[in-house]
């Protein structure tokens, strides 16, 4: 057999996550979305040295990055994991065509039970979109096993357009109601979740033990346009927050597998 037929060129892909400071931005981006500064003190790199770094990998829309909506002068960096997945799966297909094959994407729920309870409170301004409809999606991608709360700085109470949104999903919304975060300041959580960056900054302090996770998520509720157009936003919404917490299960069941 002659070997140098099967010979395939490395694809880029995996050339760029071959080094190592890019796979670091890559590790830590994998659990929360932060500022520069935020990775340059992690990493203990210059500046200039991350700013490079982080350039490469969204020229490959390995990473997006979004304004602050809190301070403008901020930008917050996101692995956008859904494009992380199908880059690995086609330079594993240029090895062998079983290494291609993707799972479902549709609302998964975790298989088995976990063993430990946990507890996970997601973050926002107003309480009225975008940490409802975690909560919700949360509540019901984890089968109920994990206790899931949402609580805002300014609760307003829930928009409209996300009701109807997780209705269309067949998700659950009877138990949802606005609630400011003063009411679980002196409870403990596993994960805190903040999916706005007002709030992120201004969120009160928790025991050290909570794991706090930022996802920048602009709000839908900002939108302008049609009925329709603004209920689209919404949509966009709900389909990011759900590919946020498929990831975020995948996790938890590792961790406690561990």
């Amino acid at each position: 057999m002659d070997l140098t037929r099967s010979v395939t060129i490395l694809p880029g892909f995996l050339k760029l996550l071959a080094h190592e400071l890019r796979w670091k931005i890559l590790t830590q981006l994998a659990r929360s979305d932060y500022s520069v500064a935020e990775i340059v003190q992690f990493l203990d790199q210059p500046q200039n040295v991350v700013s490079y770094h982080l350039k490469k990998l969204r020229d490959q829309r390995l990473v997006t990055e979004r304004r602050s909506s809190a301070d403008g002068r901020d930008v917050y960096y996101s692995l956008d994991l859904e494009t992380f997945r199908s880059l690995y799966l086609a330079a594993g297909e240029t090895l062998h065509p079983a290494l291609g094959q993707a799972g479902t994407a549709t609302l998964p729920t975790l298989e088995g039970h976990l063993r430990k309870p946990l507890r996970v409170l997601f973050l926002c301004t107003e309480n009225s979109a975008r940490s409802q409809i975690a909560e919700a999606l949360l509540r019901h991608m984890s089968q109920g096993q994990i206790d899931v709360s949402s609580a805002g700085s300014h609760p307003t109470g829930i928009h409209p357009f996300a009701l109807r949104v997780l209705s269309l999903h067949g998700i659950e919304t009877n138990v949802l109601h606005s609630k400011h975060f003063n009411e679980f300041v002196s409870q403990s959580f596993d994960y805190i979740i903040t999916v706005c960056d007002r709030v992120r900054e201004a969120c009160p302090g928790w025991p050290d033990n909570s794991e706090r996770i930022h996802w920048s998520v602009a709000d839908p509720a900002m939108g302008e346009g049609t009925e329709e157009e603004r209920l689209g936003m919404f949509e966009q919404t709900f389909l990011q927050i759900s590919v946020r917490i498929r990831y975020l299960l995948t996790l938890i069941e590792r961790e406690q597998a561990a």
